[in-house]
């Protein structure tokens, strides 16, 4: 890979991060010849801080971390498309991104899994999904269960309706076991990745 840090005066070009899971951009920061190299050693993505005046490791007081999969110079080598994995949010206001968005894919499930973490702390009065982890994990399985028979029965009949709706609902108490669980859905993705690359 080329890298023309000589195109700019001080030395720095410029590094898009995205998350190598999402492909949401997370942030814009500066490399010189150094940071890149240390960035490439480490694993850790790596710039020079014009405020601090010298190299900065992403993560190395907050503990969230830009952990490198892969980077790419543009067609004038000029500028570095660096993909990582954060550790934790990005922004230093706590936010996923600087530009505070989430950082989930644009897929309404991952949308819908935060839905369901905060309705978790809702009162069981006034939610449905916080009702049913107050029953506990047996009972949120139980339900998994139940609406796997009902989508089963459906496909065997020819209403796309019904059937429709029972998958829907086999999904959504999916999801809700696994946040019971300590998971998500991104953890069953990377399963079915790892078993896709054999």
């Amino acid at each position: 890979m080329k890298v023309d840090f000589d195109k700019y005066p001080d030395q720095l070009v410029p590094a898009v991060i995205q998350d190598y899971t999402t492909s949401k951009v997370l942030m814009l920061g500066f490399m010189n010849e150094e940071a890149l190299k240390v960035t490439q050693e480490t694993g850790k993505v790596t710039f020079y801080s014009r405020s601090k005046k010298r190299l900065w490791t992403k993560g190395e007081e907050s503990g969230n971390f830009l952990l490198l999969k892969s980077i790419a110079s543009d067609c004038d080598n000029d500028t570095l498309l660096v993909k990582a994995n954060p550790v934790g949010p990005v922004c230093h206001t706590g936010a996923d991104t600087c530009w505070s968005e989430k950082n989930h894919a644009n897929d309404f499930l991952f949308y819908l899994e935060d839905i369901i973490q905060l309705r978790r702390k809702a009162s069981p009065d006034e939610s449905y999904v916080a009702k049913l982890f107050t029953k506990g994990i047996n009972k949120i399985a139980q339900k998994v269960g139940e609406e796997a028979v009902e989508i089963v029965i459906e496909a065997k009949d020819n209403n796309e309706e019904l059937f429709l709706n029972e998958a829907a609902d086999l999904m959504f108490h999916y999801l809700i076991l696994l946040n019971a669980k300590g998971y998500k859905l991104q953890d069953v993705i990377e399963v079915l990745q790892k078993r896709h690359s054999k």
